[in-house]
């Protein structure tokens, strides 16, 4: 059975859902699941834009079968080749083998890697500003190289305002009929979401999503609706999400706050954890965030150390090292080229205090753009009421910070 939704005049959203993947990448937890999004235009000529990862292939081809009505597809434009949008071209070139390919050198390249046997087909390779018209509608293929891998491009129909951005502006969760961002409410359900795909996904390439925006600032006033490959639609306040990008593409806080992150053995990192959030609710920083790096699945750490401007590193020392977890933490934010935040750290150890100078030697000589409070909690095993002055101290530097 066909399930499809009218985009604009002419364009149809013809994806799928997916409530049983439960990893994205096989790395990333989607409790909620994610959405395989592929356009079809009916003009002149037919053009499916993008495909399904392999286990929504049928829904695609059913929703496509239902829209084309036994007329022939002409054309598919592939903005992003990794298999999650691109593995099923192979059986759409098996159902429609007179269909011409549009895509770049690169991505074409990929496709022969991923064994598909595109070479008897009609192959037409585009590059950055080149126009090609389906009929009424004329379209501008726009280069995105490493958003998120080299061979991505995004698609600007300039008749009807449509930018077919492939992986940018996406967002994890399952769409369950609800096409467009303003069908939801974004701000409350979907923001978080989206953050942890951006910054998870895209974030290690934020100067190339810069490059991306400048682009895309040229024609703002005549993009419509905004297109992704994961996640709604957007045909309304769309500079509110182009805002987002913005800032998590150029590493900037998206909120003042404070994100408390803590690895403890067997509890005592986590009261001075949460001793620390009390006091700084105390004094008016409410805007706290307490996780536990020990069963919080790092992709929700980094989204969250996306969002806040301060972070609090607690951790235990363990075989005269950081806690191996909050270390992994630590290499996940190089990796992912976090950048222009303020950190505080609480250290403990029984009888060798190691961790908070490692920490702080991680994020000195590691990370980019970093600033450490000199204000540090050491701990001997367990917060004793001698801590009292230390942790006032270290809630007093976070407060000001966060006030400036």
């Amino acid at each position: 059975m066909h399930c499809v939704r009218t985009v604009t005049d002419n364009l149809y959203w013809v994806g799928a859902n997916d409530h049983r993947l439960t990893l994205f990448e096989n790395i990333h937890p989607i409790p909620r699941g994610v959405s395989y999004n592929a356009y079809l235009l009916l003009d002149e000529k037919s053009v499916l834009f993008d495909t399904v990862d392999w286990s929504a292939c049928r829904q695609l081809l059913e929703n496509m079968e239902y829209l084309l009505a036994g007329k022939p597809l002409d054309y598919l434009v592939i903005n992003h080749m990794e298999p999650d949008h691109g593995a099923s071209i192979e059986e759409i070139l098996l159902r429609w083998p007179k269909v011409k390919v549009i895509s770049t050198e690169k991505s074409f390249m990929l496709m022969r890697q991923f064994g598909f046997h595109v070479d008897g087909h009609e192959l037409v390779e585009v590059k950055e500003g080149d126009t090609y018209s389906f009929g009424a509608h004329n379209v501008t293929f726009v280069g995105a190289p490493m958003v998120h891998w080299p061979e991505a491009m995004v698609t600007f129909d300039t008749t009807n305002g449509v930018l077919f951005s492939a992986d940018a502006f996406g967002s994890f969760i399952a769409l369950d009929g609800k096409l467009f961002a303003d069908e939801v409410d974004f701000d409350r359900d979907w923001i978080d979401e989206a953050r942890r795909y951006l910054t998870n996904i895209v974030g290690k390439y934020g100067p190339h999503i810069q490059l991306l925006l400048k682009k895309a600032g040229g024609i703002l006033d005549q993009i419509k609706f905004i297109c992704p490959l994961h996640g709604p639609v957007w045909r309304k306040d769309l500079m509110y999400f182009i805002d987002k990008y913005d800032k998590w593409s150029r590493y900037e806080p998206e909120e003042k706050g404070v994100l408390i992150a803590y690895a403890s053995m067997y509890g005592n990192t986590e009261a001075a954890a949460q001793a620390l959030a009390a006091k700084l609710c105390e004094k008016g920083v409410t805007n706290v965030a307490v996780y536990d790096v020990s069963n919080t699945h790092v992709s929700y750490l980094i989204s969250e150390a996306f969002k806040y401007s301060h972070i609090v590193l607690a951790s235990v020392t363990y075989n005269l090292g950081i806690y191996p977890v909050m270390h992994n933490f630590l290499m996940d934010m190089k990796a992912l080229n976090l950048q222009n935040r303020t950190f505080a750290l609480i250290e403990n150890g029984s009888w060798a205090c190691k961790s908070g100078d490692l920490m702080q030697k991680f994020i000195d000589e590691e990370l980019k753009n970093m600033t450490v409070l000199n204000e540090r909690l050491s701990l001997a095993s367990s917060l004793s009421e001698s801590k009292g002055a230390e942790l006032d101290a270290l809630a007093d530097a976070l407060t000001e910070s966060v006030r400036a």
